[in-house]
């Protein structure tokens, strides 16, 4: 880790990116997908079997949860060979990516993550604990990118375990609004370092995961680790005002917020993970972290339609097709893959492809999941780009959904740390 007093101001960063990523969104007119292998029936085929065969196996595994060490290690291993295989052969994974997401440090990252976790709160959800993995793996992808080893630190952790804490609280439309007004007013000033007394338990545990973070980083030595916490929480505060649902597309500016929000988040990741970024390693971090906002918004467009909550997509899905806004964003992640190359640790070549590669993916996926909110000849179109047929995809998708409490049953053994393991 540097000292991050030679880089750039997130206060002054922040606002430049956010217009910069803006313009990228506005910038040229897509009228349909133009990149990714087209996919003949027979491939479909090939590769939903080998999908088939491995959801097979992760259900045979979820019958029946570990119960002590040994077993868990079993399990791990078979699920992780499982895995290789159909990403040999249904996404064309070499050695050389297998290597990198199975051998250097990302399941011993998550697992850690896991034990960790329970260690914390012993009444936080294995759901929650899913969710907030998510945001591990982001930060040790990142790890890969700057060159540093693959591992679980106190900071990544804090960070992680905000978000059951914190996002989806925002994010709750049933809590009034002067209740997170009233509790972001407190967080905001135990970011800045600030002693607050906790309203309630979940407060609490909201300052213990501050004070992890705080233990890592020097505040004096590193005060953007500090800023891009509070750019994130801005962004959030921002985010509130995605909840009026009948608003007209000129009251709220659902497209600002939601690219702010997505990329400080990731932002932050950044900062976490080395403690200072380089202004070109901070801008890639900010424009991902968009582009990954986009796609669970495209991704969950029918919920969030449900919800009340704006989004780009689900604004436009009360009166529009969802086609253009979907081919922007193909372009803009493409166009966020194009700054890769401001990262030059050799050894995060492999995670480059994988990510150059997913992007089109991602976003195929998520359309096909919206689907009805297409036109038929885009989907179809689409379909054609995608590994798979989207309505095996559905089927998959129903079937592992009904494999969620053995899914959490799982989760749950996995978090339990081994006898003498001072992860806490």
């Amino acid at each position: 880790m540097t000292n991050a007093t030679s880089h750039p101001s997130v206060s002054v960063l922040v606002p430049n990116l956010l217009r910069s990523f803006i313009a990228e969104w506005w910038e040229g007119d897509f009228p349909a997908p133009s990149s990714g292998p087209i996919h003949s029936s027979a491939v479909h085929k090939s590769n939903e079997a080998h999908l088939e065969r491995f959801v097979d196996s992760l259900a045979a595994e979820f019958k029946h949860a570990p119960r002590t060490a040994c077993e868990r290690e079993s399990t791990r291993e078979r699920i992780l060979k499982a895995f290789a295989v159909f990403a040999r052969g249904a996404l064309g994974f070499e050695d050389r990516h297998l290597n990198l997401l199975l051998g250097r440090g990302f399941p011993q990252s998550a697992v850690q993550f896991t034990q960790m976790a329970r260690a914390f709160d012993a009444a936080v959800s294995a759901s929650d604990i899913f969710q907030a993995s998510r945001n591990v793996w982001t930060m040790n992808g990142l790890q890969v990118l700057l060159g540093l080893p693959v591992r679980l630190t106190p900071a990544m952790f804090a960070y992680s375990m905000l978000y059951p804490y914190t996002d989806n609280y925002l994010d709750d439309p049933a809590v009034p609004t002067e209740t997170k007004v009233a509790f972001n007013q407190r967080f905001a000033l135990r970011l800045m370092g600030e002693n607050v007394d906790p309203a309630n338990a979940q407060e609490r545990k909201i300052c213990d995961l501050v004070a992890m973070i705080e233990a890592q980083y020097s505040r004096a030595l590193y005060p953007q680790v500090y800023d891009s916490l509070l750019a994130i929480h801005r962004a959030q505060e921002k985010s509130i005002r995605l909840l009026r649902c009948n608003a007209s597309p000129y009251e709220v500016d659902v497209l600002g917020i939601s690219l702010e929000k997505g990329g400080t988040s990731v932002l932050a990741d950044g900062y976490l993970v080395a403690g200072s970024l380089s202004e070109r390693h901070a801008e890639f971090t900010f424009g991902f972290g968009a582009f990954l906002q986009l796609v669970d918004d495209l991704q969950d467009v029918e919920g969030n339609g449900r919800d009340g909550l704006l989004t780009v997509f689900s604004q436009t899905a009360r009166r529009w097709p969802l086609d253009a806004i979907t081919n922007r964003t193909l372009q803009f992640g493409r166009s966020v893959l194009e700054l890769l190359p401001c990262f030059d640790a050799p050894e995060a070549e492999p995670l480059k492809e994988l990510m150059r590669r997913s992007a089109t993916l991602l976003v195929v996926l998520a359309a096909g999941r919206a689907a009805r909110l297409h036109t038929r000849d885009y989907i179809r179109e689409l379909e054609g780009r995608s590994p798979f047929r989207f309505a095996f995809l559905e089927k998959q998708s129903r079937r592992l959904a009904r494999q969620r409490i053995s899914l959490m049953r799982m989760i749950e053994a996995f978090a339990v740390a081994p006898a003498g393991d001072a992860t806490a």
